[in-house]
């Protein structure tokens, strides 16, 4: 049995996520794909249970740009 290292794990997991921010749903083949990225992020994840969750962190310029409008 293949065995994946922790990098590649977490290598494939950044995949993931990537294809699904960049996902946008209109019909059911992309509803389809969607659980099926889901699914298989949470696999992954299962695999390294240790990884800490993602966090935004915001720069204070950032934050007045966007109020600024």
């Amino acid at each position: 049995m293949a065995t994946l290292t922790k990098r590649s794990v977490e290598t494939l997991i950044d995949l993931v996520e990537i294809k699904l921010s960049c996902l946008q749903v209109f019909d059911r083949d992309d509803a389809k794909e969607l659980a099926a990225l889901e699914q298989a992020r949470r696999e992954l994840r299962e695999i390294l249970p240790e990884r800490m969750p993602s966090r935004i962190v915001q720069f204070p310029e950032t934050e007045a740009q966007r109020a600024a409008g």
